[in-house]
């Protein structure tokens, strides 16, 4: 049976210039070092907290999700929230900032030419297709208690189309919907993740997955990668856990040879830790056929992160993670804690897109249009070019010291590219543009790649 929950003598003050989640956090911390909370305790829920205190239950939400990220509390799934079980309750010294590099400003590129990466071309899709998806969402009632793994109808569906797709033999039970690659990789970082845990980012690499572990407290740890990707022999034997993009390494774009996939899975099994496979990129290849997931080799050492953000838009906000059943369900207790959803709607309307075949018809087209334009620019920089057998961006290496004249050049005429520089998190040892060729047009791909063909010359 569960146990009752502890009458908290807590309060908060509006008249401060201290925002009410932080009070609050602050005084339940106070009590859990002071012993006046002891580990095991279970907490009263949002809802009756927030009753007791005569706040908003959102204040209540984030001052528990800021202590669950920092370990002072723990959820049971259908029971509770309680105060995890501390060594040593009275002093837990506060990790050491860990430094990220600062989010490049965004430019919305009107009457530009974007070969920005990371965009997908969101224009030509069939428009019917989207309307039955969508009233087909709306037919159906609102959910008065919403599974945090996702609803079933769309985790059966993810787990036929990974079958199909990605050769993965996956049923229901090891499917959880998120809201996206950097939302299933938050849960993941907040279930396995203590402050000063370290985890293995690619260098160069992802910098939200960077960002998401230095979020949860982690010591972030550069692993090296080359033209082929992640770099295995030399990888750290104390890692927690390692993000890695197999199908197609971001951003220099290499596919990680079968090999080193298996010798990357006898360090995790040597190690104990858990790798995360980002499978970005996966559904658009144009060489061969794509290599076989990770998860699919060790289902007990990987979890597999994918979305809809390229393959039809990132306005849906629907993903998918893919991991053993007994994980699944505890990241499900993560998420009710952290009160973390996906729209219910949103995955209604994916189901139908997969239910339907839409959602293929949809990729067949766009990877035959996707192929045109890697053509493209493959016809123009030549030899350059790096990572082109899949995905929707090109690396092209470049001296040091050249790249950011040529992308400032590169704007005065109308054309907004990206550098290799804010992909690292150390030191750059390799210079060049990743051109990305998702969100703009085959005929402004020719224009803008004829400019950079231009300025290098």
């Amino acid at each position: 049976m569960p146990r009752p929950s502890v009458d908290l003598p807590v309060s908060v003050d509006r008249a401060t210039g201290t925002a009410l989640a932080v009070q609050l956090g602050d005084r339940l911390r106070d009590a859990m070092r002071g012993g006046a909370l002891s580990s095991g305790e279970r907490l009263p829920s949002t809802r009756a907290l927030a009753r007791q205190l005569a706040v908003s239950r959102t204040v209540v939400t984030e001052a528990y999700q800021q202590l669950y990220a920092e370990g002072w509390l723990e959820g049971r799934h259908g029971s509770g929230t309680y105060v995890a079980d501390m060594a040593v309750p009275a002093e837990i010294p506060a990790p050491a900032p860990v430094p990220v590099p600062p989010a490049p400003v965004r430019e919305n590129g009107h009457g530009m030419i974007d070969l920005r990466p990371g965009r997908p071309w969101v224009h030509d899709y069939d428009r019917a297709a989207w309307r039955r998806a969508w009233r087909g969402a709306a037919d159906l009632p609102p959910a008065s208690d919403p599974d945090p793994r996702g609803l079933p109808r769309l985790r059966a569906a993810l787990a036929e189309h990974l079958r199909r797709t990605r050769a993965i033999p996956v049923g229901p039970e090891n499917v959880m919907v998120t809201r996206g690659t950097g939302n299933g990789l938050d849960l993941v970082a907040a279930t396995l993740l203590r402050p000063g845990d370290r985890a293995g980012v690619e260098e160069p690499g992802y910098r939200v997955a960077r960002n998401v572990f230095a979020g949860r407290g982690a010591e972030l740890v550069p692993c090296p990668v080359d033209e082929d990707g992640v770099v295995v022999d030399g990888l750290p034997g104390d890692l927690r856990v390692l993000y890695t993009t197999p199908a197609h390494q971001y951003p220099l774009g290499g596919r990680l040879p079968i090999p080193r996939r298996e010798r990357l899975l006898a360090w995790a099994r040597r190690t104990g830790a858990i790798v995360v496979e980002d499978d970005y990129d996966a559904e658009f290849r144009y060489d061969v056929a794509p290599l076989p997931a990770l998860h699919g080799l060790d289902p007990d050492r990987v979890v597999l992160l994918g979305s809809l953000s390229k393959a039809l838009t990132p306005d849906v906000g629907v993903g998918w993670l893919v991991a053993r059943p007994g994980f699944v369900e505890a990241l499900a207790v993560t998420r009710d804690a952290l009160a973390d959803r996906t729209s219910g709607p949103a995955q209604q309307a994916v189901a139908v897109l997969l239910e339907n075949g839409d959602l293929d018809r949809h990729l067949r087209r766009t990877r035959l249009e996707y192929a045109r334009r890697r053509a493209v620019i493959v016809d123009l920089l030549g030899s350059r070019v790096m990572g082109d057998t899949a995905g929707l961006h090109v690396m092209v290496e470049l001296p040091e010291g050249t790249v950011e004249p040529l992308v400032e050049a590169a704007r005065a005429r109308g054309v907004l590219l990206d550098s290799m520089a804010r992909h690292y998190y150390g030191p750059r040892l390799r210079h060049g543009l990743v051109i990305g060729y998702g969100s703009a047009s085959r005929a402004d791909v020719r224009r803008g790649v004829s400019v950079v063909a231009e300025l290098i010359g």
